[in-house]
């Protein structure tokens, strides 16, 4: 009878570090989408802390896009600097809060999107939208966006 108790324990252990460990790989999150939301972060804290202009060319990717209102795609970093040059970034301070990132299954290509805020540093004026941004991880592992696009005008969240 002891050695059938002493079986009967072991499965019971057994059953419980399954079930255990199949719980946390379910809970777990994709540590590269982790990642994504990081860089994308870290790309708006750069926009904050070194201007709009220098955080957009850090983190293009030399054969990247952007989309905006009223104006043909910017395709490449020497075309994004082309439409910099002679402008200021000086007046408004334009930051993001990623809120939700993927990753495709091969870990190359992926996207997030979220809310960007636009602060007018004249007027004090604050306008939002939506944004979404792709990622494409780089040889040296970096990730740098293919295409970054938004829009404007987002009221406030209703309750």
């Amino acid at each position: 009878m002891k050695k059938k108790n002493g079986v009967n324990i072991m499965l019971f252990v057994f059953i419980i570090i399954l079930i255990a460990a199949i719980s946390c790989a379910k809970s777990s999150k994709n540590p590269t989408s982790d990642i994504l939301l990081q860089t994308d972060r870290d790309f708006s804290e750069m926009s904050v802390k070194e201007g709009m202009f220098k955080a957009f060319l850090y983190y293009i990717a030399d054969d990247g896009v952007i989309l905006r209102n009223n104006s043909y795609p910017a395709k490449g970093k020497e075309v994004l600097k082309e439409r910099f040059a002679g402008k200021s970034d000086t007046d408004f301070i334009l930051s993001w809060e990623p809120l939700f990132a993927k990753i495709s299954e091969s870990g190359d290509l992926g996207y997030t999107y979220g809310i960007h805020t636009n602060k007018d540093k004249l007027t004090g004026e604050i306008s939002k939208g939506t944004y979404v941004t792709i990622w494409q991880k780089q040889t040296d592992g970096s990730w740098k966006f293919a295409l970054d696009t938004g829009s404007q005008g987002l009221s406030e969240k209703s309750e």
